[in-house]
């Protein structure tokens, strides 16, 4: 080859990583805007893949040694890494000295997940004291018995009964009260858990698909409601299950600002499973009130289903001085 035919190869190289470029900053800027419409909401939801995406074109221009692709690569990691900031690195809250620890298990089984050896091992890894579940389908609420081998307490949402039957729950080594929760469209459980932080209110919602797989104003309102409910609640409130909506999304913000609750870190991505979870959709989240502080979060061992589940861990928030 001439050189003038690799010069010529590698301009187009050059080029063509530049213009990759405008996707994962297209991205990042959409996240950071904070503009509540479908579309730049829907692309908000990519900040982890594009931040796979920029790295991988900065070492690309790092390779082709072009200066202004690699310096325009730095940038777009760093508008990405900020805009993933407000997902990753939220607010845990400060713990109060010698406060209990309360470690909540939250998943989305998927409805067709027959694989309940793996369930009852993922949650039995976790030694959690809360289990919330959302699409327990058909073969786990058959021997729920084995899968929630050590949780005798137990609350189980209505049926839903499209495309196959399922039901959400809340499982508990401590006693449960029902709690029930009426919020237009959004499918949900909830109880008031007697933990070793004091009584906790809990709850397991299941927000529909966003748009455009369904109408876009449906999880708007869902999550409406639930911020709602959660300002009518006294005391510590936690909110955990699939929200189909990263926090700093605008579901994510209307729970937070309308109901007064805080997202707890977002990283590594819990959806689909199928990707590293680096690169993954922190879809299924978990939420606090200010009550309560989060010291650790983790994702626990596969169960089989096309989410990975969620193990955080609480303690008491300090009090402020008076």
């Amino acid at each position: 080859m001439s050189d003038l035919a690799r010069s010529r190869l590698r301009l187009a190289a050059v080029l063509l990583l530049g213009l990759a470029l405008l996707a994962p900053a297209t991205i990042a800027l959409a996240a950071l805007s904070g503009i509540g419409h479908r579309w730049p909401d829907l692309l908000a939801q990519f900040v982890a893949p594009a931040l796979v995406m920029a790295a991988g074109l900065l070492i690309a221009s790092v390779l082709l040694r072009s200066r202004i692709v690699c310096l325009g690569a730095v940038v777009v990691c760093g508008l990405v890494l900020l805009a993933g900031s407000r997902q990753w690195a939220t607010p845990r809250g400060e713990p109060e000295p010698a406060s209990p620890v309360l470690t909540l298990y939250s998943a989305n089984l998927h409805i067709s997940n027959d694989d309940v050896d793996a369930m009852a091992a993922s949650i039995a890894a976790a030694n959690a004291d809360l289990v919330v579940l959302v699409e327990v389908g058909p073969a786990p609420s058959a021997v729920l018995d084995r899968v929630l081998a050590g949780y005798p307490h137990r609350v189980i949402s209505g049926r839903v009964d499209r495309p196959l039957p399922s039901r959400s729950l809340i499982a508990s080594r401590y006693p449960l009260e029902q709690i029930p929760l009426h919020i237009p469209s959004l499918h949900i459980v909830g109880a008031r858990a007697q933990t070793p932080l004091g009584p906790i209110t809990v709850a397991g919602p299941h927000f529909t698909r966003p748009w455009p797989y369904q109408i876009q104003w449906e999880q708007i309102r869902q999550a409406e409601g639930l911020a709602d409910w959660a300002r009518s609640v006294e005391g510590p409130l936690l909110a955990a299950g699939d929200f189909n909506s990263v926090s700093s999304g605008r579901i994510g913000r209307i729970v937070q600002d309308r109901g007064g609750l805080i997202a707890a870190p977002g990283w590594p991505g819990t959806w689909p499973a199928r990707l590293p979870a680096f690169a993954a959709l922190t879809i299924d989240q978990v939420y606090r009130s200010p009550e309560l502080a989060v010291i650790d979060r983790r994702l626990g061992r596969s169960m089989g289903s096309d989410h990975r589940p969620v193990i955080t861990r609480f303690v008491r928030a300090a009090q402020p001085a008076p």
